[in-house]
């Protein structure tokens, strides 16, 4: 199976707070994978730093055989390395086509109308409310219209930041149930959680 992604030896933090300390793992082309631990452990940490957002103090982060430890955050979401950040950080004052069409910024512009459609297809709701001011919209909807956004950008892998947070159990088995299904499909996942029972 090929590599989609690759981390060796990743060490990273803040200042001169070292949170990750040697990670080393890799992703398989279709695979999902999931890292698993409670808050404080680093796994937003070390998110952010696969995509680019904290810079790493070592080690190398290869995605689809290139070299992006030192890339900007920019060049590697426009490769296809996408995040659902934690918490949805969502623009709540913007429609949700907004949202939706700010997530087609830096890759899948030319399928911006295409992609739209199929998120549709995917939420239902979303389609519903699509002029509908995405800080109204319930905690699910909101866990959606982020997945949705994240899927605007065409992502060959997506990373998913704790998408159960906050949600009922119901709205936890439904968000677990796509990305199953978007697995399925062929995208390759990372999933961040701290839920272990659902994530196995």
């Amino acid at each position: 199976m090929r590599s989609m992604l690759e981390i060796r030896g990743l060490r990273g933090g803040y200042g001169q707070v070292e949170v990750l300390r040697g990670i080393s793992m890799s992703i398989g082309a279709g695979e999902i994978v999931a890292v698993l631990g409670s808050n404080g452990a680093g796994k937003s940490t070390l998110n952010n730093t696969l995509c680019g957002i904290v810079p790493a103090f070592s080690g190398q982060v290869r995605f689809d055989g290139h070299d992006v430890t030192r890339s900007r955050y920019t060049d590697i979401v426009a490769a296809g390395l996408i995040q659902v950040p934690e918490g949805r950080r969502i623009f709540p004052n913007l429609t949700v086509l907004e949202n939706l069409a700010l997530g087609s910024y830096l890759r899948g512009r030319a399928k911006r109308e295409q992609n739209i459609e199929r998120v549709f297809a995917i939420f239902p709701r979303l389609g519903e409310r699509v002029a509908q001011r995405a800080g109204t919209l319930s905690g699910g909807e909101q866990q959606m219209l982020a997945i949705g956004r994240g899927l605007m950008g065409e992502p060959r892998l997506l990373i998913l930041d704790e998408p159960s947070l906050g949600l009922s159990p119901l709205l936890v088995e439904e968000v677990f149930d796509l990305i199953r299904r978007l697995n399925d499909e062929g995208l390759t996942i990372l999933l961040v959680e701290q839920n272990v029972g659902q994530s196995l």
